[in-house]
């Protein structure tokens, strides 16, 4: 049964259908948190929180096939809530596949690197983790988000901009800018120097 059949049923009274609207969910929200916030026990609060905020406002969604850009709309709000609150960046691996501007799909220490060595894998890993977070933080939030949403949960860039409530050139406006300035925020931080050699 599709969610959108799911969730009329539900709107009629079925609660077992807003259960299995849960089970079909809970994971999936749970893994896009857990990737923004980086930790297990705040995730978990946050995907709770935004299957209560789905139970309170599932009437009032009007177009019920936007119900996936829906509820990642109100997870992404609150892991912003959580953010804020614990004035803490999204974390992302060195490791995530991205496309570059010529099609090309690498993983981001090898964007980020000058391609000649694997300096990084010589590198313990929780530092390698520090110096991305550093970078992200230096980074705008709103191009900091969309690269964690594009490239660390996998979501499609339409679905971003539905999430967002923003145009699509916009999210890939982002998303561009976001990776330069991120290699930029490195470079600032010297990496380029003692670390990865950064050919910037």
């Amino acid at each position: 049964m599709e969610d959108s059949q799911l969730i009329l049923k539900f709107i009629d009274g079925d609660v077992q259908a807003f259960n299995v609207l849960v089970n079909r969910w809970q994971n999936r929200i749970y893994n896009f948190v857990f990737k923004v916030l980086g930790k297990r026990e705040d995730s978990k609060d946050v995907t709770q929180k935004t299957f209560i905020k789905v139970y309170k406002n599932l009437r009032k969604l009007k177009d019920k096939q936007k119900f996936s850009a829906w509820i990642h709309q109100i997870a992404m709000n609150l892991c912003r809530d959580e953010m804020r609150k614990n004035k803490r960046s999204p974390t992302i691996s060195i490791h995530e596949k991205i496309r570059t501007s010529t099609g090309e799909e690498m993983e981001l220490k090898d964007f980020l690197s000058d391609g000649s060595t694997d300096i990084a894998d010589e590198i313990y890993q929780g530092e390698v983790v520090e110096i991305i977070r550093k970078g992200l933080k230096m980074i705008p939030e709103e191009q900091r988000i969309v690269i964690i949403m594009k490239e660390y949960q996998g979501l499609k860039f339409r679905e971003i901009s539905d999430i967002l409530q923003e145009p699509l050139n916009t999210i890939k406006s982002r998303m561009y800018y976001g990776l330069n300035a991120l290699r930029k925020a490195l470079a600032e931080l010297e990496i380029d120097k003692e670390v990865f050699q950064y050919e910037l």
